[in-house]
This record gives structure tokens, sequence and C-alpha cells, in this order.
């Protein structure tokens, strides 16, 4: 069966939020950062994927990539992964769901977004999470510049 929501402690499925995240994907594909958004690509079939305009980053990262999916019950995962030419990649993940290894809301640090993460508080509305997640990978971003 494919993975279509998310589970509450109940052990009930919450749907994906389609809604949310067109709104999400349309409001992000004026921003400079992004060179496309992919809505429910065949890969992430439940999720948008915003493709990081390749100028953003030096030389020797091949590409940049943040998959978002969000749920009715307002769960959310937005996971973002660099690629280097080396072969490397640069991995972090924010994410509200319950689990066994943190508290609901908590962030799996990079490089490698490990589990467990970091237990995290994050704002209700969708547009508040999202601005908290850009500008720590805008900080993360000015430090290749720096």
């Amino acid at each position: 069966m494919p993975d279509d929501g998310n589970r509450d402690a109940s052990g009930d499925t919450a749907p994906v939020d389609y809604d949310v995240l067109d709104r999400l994907g349309r409001r992000l594909a004026g921003s400079e950062r992004f060179e496309a958004v992919d809505y429910r690509p065949e890969y992430a079939p439940h999720s948008i994927v915003l493709r990081y305009d390749h100028g953003y980053f030096p030389t020797g990262i091949e590409q940049a990539s943040l998959q978002s999916r969000w749920y009715e019950n307002d769960d959310f995962s937005f996971q973002y992964v660099e690629y280097w030419e080396a072969g490397d990649h640069w991995d972090c993940r924010w994410d509200r769901h319950p689990n066994t290894h943190n508290t609901r809301e908590h962030f799996h640090p990079p490089p490698d977004a490990a589990t467990p993460g970091i237990d995290e508080s994050y704002p209700d509305d969708w547009r508040d999470v999202v601005v908290a997640v850009l500008q720590e990978l805008d900080s993360h971003v000015k430090g290749f510049w720096q």
C-alpha cells in the first residue's frame, strides 16, 4: 500500500494536504532560489520538490532540493539535500509527526539527517514553518559565500 498519509498517535492515518502543497509550490515558484517546482513527481508522489537554482551555490555542489509533505492534521516533513561533485551529500530534515525517537516536533541535523533528531518547536501555520525552514537554509547557503 502506498504511503499516502501520516499516522497520528492513535494510529489513524492523516491524508496528505495537497491544497497546502499546491499553495506552497505556487508561492515558492516565484522565488529566485528555485529553478523549478515538481508537483507530486513519480519518485515522491505525495510531495512537492523544489529544485534550487544551480547559480545559488558555489562550484562543487551539483544540485540541491527541498522536498515537502504536509498533512491534513498539520504534520509535515521538509527534507533538504545537497549533492556534491565528490559524490557526497548533505542532508537535514524538519519534521512534525508522532514517532518513537523524539517529540512530535523535531529536526534531523546535517550532514546526514541523523535519527534521533533534536526536539524542536514549530509554528502552527504552514507559511510560518516555510519561512523558518527557508531562513535556516538561507543561513547555510550564505556560509558558502563568506
